[in-house]
């Protein structure tokens, strides 16, 4: 029943769409922007409590959101991490550990309307100005992003080129808006009369349309250095867009795995982490 239920819902949303972009085009482009950036998870879960609780840190503002952060303190440089959509920090907890081993001063902070963070909504731009606020006070050496986090902290970089940021470190993440916004049109199979007005409402928003949003472009003037891990077999963002911007960033590694899966949280990866931020 839950099976028919979830392949049913998307429809139902995408029908509702093509109705209502016949009578308003602002409407039901701020309908299926709503949708489109709302998680249905990430909550802390009552076997992540005790660990993150541990580690809670001062409530940072930006955006009109409560950021909740994380530290583990250390003597070494200074480590953020940006988790990726419908997940919390307690999702770094395996790398963590390793950072902890080489006395990594390391900060982290659950996404707006994830974890502990108060918000409604997430999407890059948004997560981007959180995460300048946070790189303001704290001035991290390096940034480490898994999937949403990754496209983030690259997306940090071509936003801000002249930082703290030394290395990034990027986990299975997406490279086009574009590319997951047609998963979005796919799935809930709306048209493009609800597409193109989607379209105009990101120019609105933000200034730029979807298809300006792209990380294999804005790569060609990283000048920090770059480690992308991907796996050749993830489902949920495609080995080629790692591929795409390892082409464009000159001073980036491309690590590919097989069967990891889009976590990639496994002993291996962190350590050929823990390799490349001790590298020169």
């Amino acid at each position: 029943m839950k099976k028919i239920i979830n392949t049913l819902l998307p429809l139902a949303y995408g029908s509702y769409f093509n109705t209502l972009a016949l009578f308003s085009k602002e409407k039901v482009a701020k309908k299926a922007f709503v949708l489109f950036s709302s998680p249905r998870k990430g909550a802390i879960l009552e076997h992540q409590k005790n660990y993150l609780n541990k580690a809670k840190g001062e409530l940072v503002s930006a955006e009109n959101i409560k950021l909740q952060t994380y530290t583990w303190k250390g003597n070494n440089k200074t480590v953020l991490l940006l988790h990726g959509w419908e997940s919390n920090v307690y999702r770094w907890k395996n790398l963590i550990e390793f950072l902890k081993r080489e006395d990594y001063n390391i900060i982290a902070f659950d996404a707006p309307a994830h974890g502990n963070s108060t918000g409604d909504f997430l999407n890059v731009p948004i997560y981007n100005a959180c995460s300048e606020k946070v790189i303001e006070l704290y001035k991290p050496n390096y940034i480490i992003g898994h999937s949403m986090g990754g496209m983030t902290s690259m997306y940090h970089q071509y936003k801000n080129p002249t930082n703290t940021i030394e290395k990034v470190v990027s986990l299975g993440s997406p490279s086009e808006l574009s590319e997951i916004i047609a998963h979005y049109q796919k799935l809930l199979k709306f048209n493009d009369s609800v597409l193109d007005s989607l379209n105009a409402y990101y120019k609105q928003m933000y200034g730029f349309h979807m298809e300006e949003l792209s990380i294999s472009k804005f790569s060609s003037e990283f000048s920090t250095k770059g480690l992308l891990v991907h796996d050749e077999f993830d489902t949920i963002a495609p080995f080629s867009a790692a591929e795409r911007i390892h082409k464009n960033w000159k001073n980036s590694t491309l690590l590919k795995t097989q069967g990891l899966g889009h976590s990639l949280h496994q002993d291996d990866v962190n350590f050929q982490i823990i390799d490349f931020l001790k590298s020169e």
